[in-house]
């Protein structure tokens, strides 16, 4: 039931309004530097930092500088890292195999990281397209995406991903069943408390552009991805997709792009009350930037107002490589 708002001037919101104490007394939702989990871009070499031009102020590192971030990270109190790989096209394969080398770039980052800095956790993609010679997130047979065959290389890319240490694995490739394979594996394999955070709404979307330059994907992938990832007209189905995923034993759900999806981010915290996160994608990060840089809005304000419009929608928290500006920020305050 609505509550009956007196009339004015008995009430007058204005009063609630009337200094930073007061906003700050009353707000609703606030962001926090616990809020964040910064994705970074990984690449082969040493004392590498490559900038992504389509992504201004992001750079990929070589595993020693994917370290020194890690270090930043914990010193701004961000508490997740996610990890993203640049493979080198010799490495990229019909068969994917790179995917689950124990020795991949993720996984050596990943255990530099943890040796180093312990206490920020790591979060690596789980899904096949950083390493696959067709650019998709599955295994490609004459044109089509192989849903069962994925998931036996989901499964073994999981494992080793588990294995280097990842305290948080993100299947990202919307293959039906993946969550429910993934658990299982990781139960049977020691490796019990290792979180999963499903991409479970993640929808085929034109923001992503940036991203694909920065892993080096745009050019391998054939086709588009619309067979596996969501229609951008649906929300119902990314409620049937969230409800599988949980039954099949995520411990933390995602909804991909952010922005453009806060309808979804709202439904899907309201319907299932789980830890649900949102991905502030390369496509938004490059608009704000864009914009920023033409003097068209202020870049901070706008920074970090997008972030708490994604708090304000119910989510825990979002992926966002605005992360380390953000913190900043929030440490002056």
């Amino acid at each position: 039931m609505r509550p009956t708002i007196a009339p004015f001037p008995v009430a007058r919101s204005r009063r609630l309004r009337r200094t930073a104490e007061i906003r700050a007394l009353v707000r609703e939702n606030v962001l926090s530097t616990d809020d964040l989990i910064w994705p970074i871009f990984i690449r082969d070499g040493e004392n590498l930092r490559e900038p992504v031009a389509s992504m201004p102020g992001v750079e990929r590192l070589s595993v020693d500088n994917a370290v020194q971030a890690a270090e930043e990270a914990a010193n701004l109190g961000i508490p997740v890292m996610a990890l993203f790989p640049y493979t080198d096209d010799a490495q990229k394969t019909t068969a994917c195999a790179e995917a689950w080398n124990p020795d991949n770039l993720v996984n050596r980052a990943t255990r530099a990281i943890k040796a180093a800095v312990p206490e920020v956790l790591v979060m690596l993609d789980v899904a096949l397209d950083p390493y696959n010679a067709d650019g998709h997130d599955g295994i490609v047979r004459d044109g089509v995406i192989l849903n069962d065959e994925t998931l036996v290389a989901l499964e073994r890319q999981a494992l080793e991903h588990a294995n280097a240490g990842a305290d948080i694995l993100g299947p990202s490739d919307m293959m039906d069943g993946r969550i429910g394979y993934i658990r299982q594996a990781l139960e049977q394999n020691d490796f019990p408390d290792t979180l999963i955070m499903a991409y479970s709404a993640k929808y085929a979307s034109a923001f992503y552009g940036p991203f694909r330059d920065a892993v080096g994907a745009s050019g391998a992938l054939k086709g588009d991805k619309k067979t596996y990832q969501m229609d951008s007209g649906n929300s119902d189905e990314a409620l049937r997709e969230v409800a599988r995923d949980i039954a099949e034993g995520a411990d933390m759900v995602m909804v991909k792009p952010g922005m453009p999806y806060l309808d979804v981010c709202q439904r899907v915290a309201a319907e299932f009350g789980v830890p649900t996160f949102a991905y502030q994608v390369s496509g938004e990060y490059a608009m704000i930037c864009a914009a920023g840089q033409n003097g068209w809005l202020d870049q901070d304000r706008a920074m970090l107002e997008s972030l708490l419009a994604f708090k304000r929608a119910g989510c825990q928290g979002v992926l966002s490589y605005f992360a380390p500006e953000v913190a900043r920020l929030l440490a002056l305050d």
